[in-house]
């Protein structure tokens, strides 16, 4: 099985049952994930170095706007997919098997984690894994600690207080935060050039 096949599945929401030929697959493309992240997360490495390694990461080439601090964390690595000039501040962590979309000019902050993965409620299916997307719009600054789960969609310019939980989606041109992140007020924009 080629890892298309894999994201196909995962893309659609489908599943990935313990033990099933896809899980196997998931777990060989985390084995390529752990070794990369490893080698990223180990020592200085240029700017260009570190785009090298995370476009090798993520199965694509990144921009030559987009910057990382290490040290970056995920489980996966090949269903995040990168705006131009976007800045990842050190020790955030991706689950991406769900899929991570980042608009451009979007800001992540420390230790922000994505998370789109989730488990069965029923305890003799707790070990499947269920994919949802995380879609982050254009010029979206994430602060610090905070915490977006699968399934959520944030508009463009959106800003997430540090510290918050995002469990619903967040319109464009808000401010939302706290846990669960809930609206604080609109984002008023500078319209002296219009």
């Amino acid at each position: 099985m080629r890892p298309i096949t894999l994201l196909t599945h995962m893309n659609q929401g489908n599943a990935v049952l313990v033990g099933s030929e896809m899980y196997r697959e998931m777990m060989k493309i985390s084995t390529e994930a752990m070794r990369i992240t490893a080698e990223l997360n180990n020592g200085y490495h240029t700017p260009e170095k570190i785009r090298i390694l995370f476009s090798k990461l993520i199965g694509e080439t990144v921009d030559e706007t987009f910057r990382l601090f290490p040290p970056f964390y995920t489980d996966f690595g090949k269903n995040i997919h990168i705006g131009k000039d976007v800045f990842i501040n050190a020790c955030c962590c991706f689950q991406d098997q769900g899929g991570i979309q980042i608009g451009d000019g979007t800001l992540i902050g420390h230790q922000v984690v994505l998370a789109t993965l989730n488990h069965d409620f029923d305890p003799k299916k707790r070990k499947d894994i269920i994919p949802a997307p995380i879609q982050i719009g254009e010029n979206v600054w994430i602060g610090s600690n905070s915490v977006i789960v699968g399934g959520v969609t944030i508009g463009d310019n959106a800003i997430i207080a540090a510290g918050s939980v995002v469990t619903k989606d967040v319109d464009a041109n808000t401010v939302v935060g706290g846990v669960p992140a809930k609206f604080i007020k609109l984002i008023e924009t500078d319209r002296s050039n219009e």
